[in-house]
């Protein structure tokens, strides 16, 4: 992993600088996660690779080897878009595909919203119609975070976020702060004003991301693609998804 500064917060990214005539592709990671994590433990890093893409990745800012902040104002989806959009400037990129997954789609549709010139084609990867209906019962997860140990947690969804967080050896407090941050609002005609081309796919037993086939319908153009068999966890890595967005990319 190397190293930028986002604005006075340090930024841990991976880059295969790759030589390719393909628009390179920016993975943006979800919560609690990283790109060990999301995208190389689960072979996407080398799958594109072995496509002929540059690979970009980075470790949101609170996750990974990245700086680790205790505001809640170090946080946001807005604010995190950022840090994509100074990396790509930071390696002198015009233009990228991106593929966010979970929180990393949020992020990823906050750049294309504020960015539009920086975006080629854009995959919303756990995260459906959720998107536009926001997450509930983050107060549970955050106190999961903040609990002395993971045997005190007794909500079931909350006590998960935990053991992942613990799995992905995350600084807890960090990543208190971060969901307890504003969740800036994606609306229906937010998204609905999105330019580039979009694939939703989400795994068809996820309850945390929500159909990806009703987030598609507000967007003009955009493609659903449902990940069978697959919750949220289980999706990040199946071969169909890789596939899906490979077919998606390689129509640019």
């Amino acid at each position: 992993m190397k190293h930028f500064d986002s604005a006075g917060v340090d930024i841990a990214f991976l880059d295969t600088e790759a030589d390719s005539e393909k628009p390179p592709v920016l993975l943006i990671h979800g919560f609690a996660s990283n790109v060990e994590t999301n995208w190389i433990g689960t072979g996407w890093v080398e799958f594109l690779g072995k496509a002929g893409y540059r690979v970009i990745a980075f470790d949101n800012r609170g996750h990974g080897e990245s700086q680790k902040l205790y505001e809640l104002t170090d946080y946001g989806a807005p604010l995190m878009a950022e840090d994509a959009r100074r990396l790509l400037d930071h390696l002198g990129i015009a233009r990228a595909h991106v593929i966010g997954y979970s929180m990393g789609a949020r992020i990823a549709a906050f750049l294309a919203l504020t960015h539009p010139d920086r975006v080629d084609h854009i995959v919303f990867g756990g995260l459906g119609i959720n998107m536009v209906r926001g997450m509930a019962g983050t107060g549970p997860i955050a106190r999961a975070l903040e609990a002395q140990s993971i045997e005190d947690v007794g909500n079931p969804t909350a006590r998960t976020f935990r053991a992942f967080a613990e799995q992905t050896k995350s600084d807890l407090r960090a990543l208190a702060a971060c969901i307890r941050s504003s969740r800036a609002p994606i609306t229906a005609e937010m998204v609905a004003s999105i330019a580039a081309p979009v694939l939703v796919a989400v795994g068809e037993t996820d309850v945390i991301g929500g159909s990806a086939e009703e987030l598609a319908r507000l967007i003009p153009g955009a493609r659903a693609f449902t990940i069978a068999g697959r919750d949220h966890n289980r999706a990040v890595g199946d071969r169909t998804f890789k596939s899906e967005v490979l077919a998606f990319l390689d129509t640019a």
